[in-house]
C-alpha cells in the first residue's frame, strides 16, 4: 500500500503547487551531528545561538520525533522573472532578497504542507505528521539531499538540475513507512561560480558557510552595529543577499514559480535608499506588512539602508544621513554617522 500511496502523495502534493516530493527516512543523515557540532565550536554561527539549543535534536532527526519512519521533503519554487544582480549595480537604490519582495514564504508553505499533511492522514486513518517549515530544529538541506530533491552545492544551499536554485523547502515527519528515495548526486564539478561570486569572503572552503561574514546573516540575524571592516562589503544590500544564489549555472534549468504571491512587488524591486532610510517604526511596519522584512523591525533595516548610502558615493544623499546621526536608536545613528563619513571623505 505505501508504495501507492506514495504515488498518490506526490500527485497530490504537486496538485497543490509544490514543484517536487522525494522522501528519506529520520536516519539518512548521520553526518549531519558531527557537522553542526563542528560548525557551532568554531563560532561560525555567530549570534544565532538557536543552533547551540537543542542540538540533540538538531543534529538528530530521529531524536526530534522517534515515531516517524518517513521524511517528506517537498520543494516549492520562486524563481524570480527578473535579473536579481541588475540592482546590485544601482547605488542609490536598496537590494531585498528574492524571497522577501512579497508575501512571507513560511506562511505559505506551512499552509501548503499542513493541506497535504490533511491528506495523508485521510487516506491513512491512524497516520500521524509533523510539519516543519525552517522554524523548528530541522536541518532541511541535508534532508533535502538525502530524499533526492537536488545536492548541497558548494554555496551550501540546495541546488537541483531541474530547479536550480530557487526554491523553498518544507519537510513532512509522519509514521507512514515509505519507500525512500535515491539521494541526490553532486553535479558542481569544478564549478566555483557561486564562491567567486561572494561580496565578504563568506566561504573557508567549498561547502562550508561562515555565517559572520555572510551578507544575508549580517542584515538580517546580526544584532548591532556591524564591523567597520564588513560595511565597505556590504554593497547595497539591505535584506538578505542572493549573489551565490545567482551565480550558479543550474539557473538556466530553473523551474518557474507557480505562486503569484512570490512575484516581486513593484516598489520592492528597486527602491530607493533616500525613501527607505526615512520610514519610522509605523511606516516601516505599514510597507512591510505581511513580509519576512519586518522581523528585523525598523532598526536594524535602517540602520542596513544607512550602510548602503555609505557605500553609494552618492553625494545627493548627504542630506539623508545628517538627518539620522541623532536618531533615538544608537545603532542607527552610528551608522548614519559612518555613512556621513564615507560620503564626505
Amino acid at each position: 500500500m505505501s508504495a501507492d500511496l506514495k504515488s498518490r502523495l506526490i500527485e497530490f502534493s504537486l496538485g497543490e503547487g509544490f514543484s517536487k516530493c522525494r522522501i528519506c527516512t529520520p536516519s539518512d543523515v548521520p553526518q549531519i551531528a558531527d557537522r553542526l557540532a563542528e560548525y557551532v565550536a568554531k563560532g561560525r554561527h555567530g549570534q544565532m545561538g538557536w543552533m547551540e539549543q537543542r542540538m540533540n535534536w538538531r543534529g538528530d532527526p530521529t531524536a526530534l520525533w522517534p515515531e516517524a519512519k518517513s521524511v517528506i521533503m517537498l520543494a516549492e519554487t520562486y524563481t524570480p522573472d527578473h535579473d536579481p544582480m541588475q540592482v546590485v549595480g544601482m547605488p542609490d537604490r536598496g537590494a531585498i532578497s528574492v524571497y522577501a519582495q512579497n508575501r512571507d514564504y513560511h506562511d505559505i508553505v506551512k499552509k501548503r504542507l499542513k493541506r497535504v499533511g490533511r491528506w495523508l492522514i485521510e487516506q491513512s486513518p491512524d497516520t500521524q505528521i509533523k510539519v516543519f517549515v525552517d522554524t523548528a530544529p530541522v536541518m532541511e538541506k541535508p534532508l533535502g539531499a538525502a530524499a533526492g530533491l537536488g545536492w548541497q552545492g558548494k554555496h551550501t544551499n540546495l541546488v537541483a538540475r531541474d530547479l536550480g536554485s530557487w526554491f523553498f523547502l518544507g519537510a513532512i515527519f509522519t509514521t507512514v513507512e515509505f519507500p525512500t528515495d535515491e539521494a541526490g548526486r553532486n553535479n558542481c564539478g569544478e564549478c566555483t561560480a557561486c564562491l567567486d561570486a561572494c561580496p565578504t569572503g563568506a566561504f573557508p572552503a567549498p561547502y562550508q558557510l561562515d555565517a559572520r561574514r555572510c551578507i544575508s546573516y549580517l542584515t538580517i540575524e546580526y544584532d548591532g552595529p556591524v564591523d567597520l571592516e564588513l560595511r565597505p562589503l556590504i554593497g547595497n544590500h539591505i535584506y538578505g543577499c542572493d549573489d551565490c544564489l545567482s551565480a550558479c549555472p543550474w539557473n538556466k534549468f530553473a523551474a518557474e514559480a507557480k505562486e503569484i504571491r512570490y512575484a516581486a512587488r513593484t516598489e520592492l524591486l528597486a527602491p530607493k535608499l533616500a525613501d527607505l532610510a526615512i520610514l519610522d517604526d509605523a511606516q516601516f511596519r505599514e510597507m512591510f506588512s505581511g513580509s519576512p522584512v519586518k522581523r528585523i523591525k525598523r532598526g536594524r533595516f535602517v540602520r542596513n539602508v544607512l550602510y548602503a548610502i555609505g557605500n553609494s558615493g552618492d553625494q545627493g544623499l548627504l542630506d539623508t544621513a545628517k538627518g539620522l546621526v541623532e536618531d533615538a536608536d544608537p545603532v542607527v545613528a552610528d551608522a548614519a554617522c559612518w555613512a556621513l563619513s564615507r560620503l564626505t571623505s
